[in-house]
């Protein structure tokens, strides 16, 4: 059992290389990015300052645009250059030649370690000579490498740096111009917020109510609960969601409309605190179970009933064992074993967050962040979160398997 464990993490790598490859090509190709937003805002300046106050950029600022957003690389190589196995060509810029001129003046900036940083500069600053061939008079030792293009009467001069995913660095938000990793960080507690109370919530219920209805069986009980649970399950989250803003929150004003918190949430003391997130939580919790809630009320019951129909189960009742053991002790473990398989969802906690409840509750959660990346064309924040996404899911698989062969003694992985 432990290869097989292995040989699932193993193929882990290939996954999420094949996963981020495909959703990278295509932030290669969608209209409206980072570059075509530089645009627009350069053309609106102009507008609105004149026809002399750069509506328009030149090809060289579209260059140095293209390799500061990586678009100036052929795709795979840009794709090695995200990854961090091909280094990044860092604090990139052109140096023109003017007619006639051999050196042209430039200034190397190379941004120090946090702990060096200095208030309002943050960058060690060198003056430095470069020549058409692309000899640099100072700055090789900090790795400095120059690229000659004489056919534009110009020298390209960056440092390569190897600064990808594998070094740690997620890159910054072409929106936000923030790290893409403190940007994630900063939504999880909220996901995991909602999604552990889910977990938690859906299990807690689900299962003593599938129980329930499999033992009472076409009762009262059975009936009822049953038509409550379908009418939930053929209501969308989001619906949901609509209706009870409107009318419990805004009409009612039972509940807060939008937020996590209240806007005095810092001045509450501890049971305040609880009692405040609790009340922000309660429609949101409702809308995000509900979906779920049938589906795992239903197998639970559906699998009690299999099994208390089996063979092994008549057996122990006819050797003298109550109705209670015969439940509890044989027939309800076998039960679980379909139950254990969505375990693996708990990986999913971190992340978790449905985008049209978080719009409708403004919750500003994981999911409010992934449709703002999409809709920004925010590519490197939109691969950090399939990154992410990605490494979840398939350790969440394996999690499945594992709590499946716990589960049922009878699983073996070879």
């Amino acid at each position: 059992m432990t290869a097989y464990f292995i040989r699932r993490l193993l193929l882990l790598l290939p996954t999420l290389i094949g996963a981020t490859l495909v959703v990278f090509g295509l932030t290669r190709i969608v209209p409206g990015g980072p570059m075509e937003k530089a645009m627009q805002r350069a053309l609106a300046m102009g507008e609105k300052g004149g026809k002399d106050a750069g509506g328009s950029l030149s090809e060289e600022q579209k260059e140095q645009l293209a390799a500061y957003y990586g678009f100036d690389k052929p795709f795979l190589t840009a794709y090695a250059v995200w990854l961090g196995v091909w280094p990044r060509e860092e604090t990139k810029q052109f140096v023109k030649f003017e007619e006639g001129k051999t050196e042209m003046p430039l200034t190397l900036k190379v941004l120090l370690p946090k702990a060096e940083w200095k208030p309002g500069n943050a960058y060690k600053v060198t003056q430095a000579t470069v020549s058409r061939d692309g000899r640099l008079s100072t700055g090789s030792e900090d790795g400095w490498k120059t690229v000659p293009e004489p056919e534009k009467q110009r020298v390209a001069v960056f440092r390569p740096q190897f600064n990808g995913i594998l070094q740690g660095n997620f890159g910054l938000s072409t929106s936000y111009n923030l790290r893409v990793i403190d940007m994630m960080l900063s939504k999880m507690p909220v996901s995991l917020f909602y999604g552990l109370l889910t977990f938690i919530l859906t299990y807690a219920v689900c299962i003593p109510l599938g129980i329930l209805k499999a033992i009472k069986h076409r009762t009262f009980i059975d009936n009822a609960s049953s038509i409550l649970i379908f009418i939930g399950y053929a209501i969308p989250g989001f619906l949901l969601g609509s209706l009870l803003v409107v009318y419990l929150a805004a009409r009612l004003g039972w509940f807060p409309t939008e937020g996590f918190t209240s806007e005095h949430f810092a001045d509450l003391g501890f049971f305040g605190k609880i009692g405040d997130l609790l009340h922000h939580a309660a429609l949101p919790l409702v809308c995000y179970m509900v979906g779920g809630f049938a589906f795992m009320t239903m197998l639970m019951k559906n699998n009690l009933m299999d099994n208390l129909a089996a063979d092994y189960v008549r057996t122990a009742i006819a050797k003298g064992a109550s109705y209670r053991r015969a439940v509890l002790g044989h027939a309800l473990r076998n039960s679980l074993i379909p139950i254990a398989t969505t375990l693996g969802g708990i990986t999913m906690i971190f992340v978790t967050g449905s985008i049209l409840i978080e719009r409708i509750f403004q919750i500003d959660g994981f999911g409010m962040l992934t449709i703002q990346s999409i809709g920004d064309r925010d590519f490197p924040l939109v691969m950090g979160i399939i990154f992410i996404d990605v490494i979840l899911i398939v350790l969440g698989n394996i999690l499945s398997d594992f709590f499946v062969a716990v589960t049922d003694p009878r699983v073996r992985f070879e």
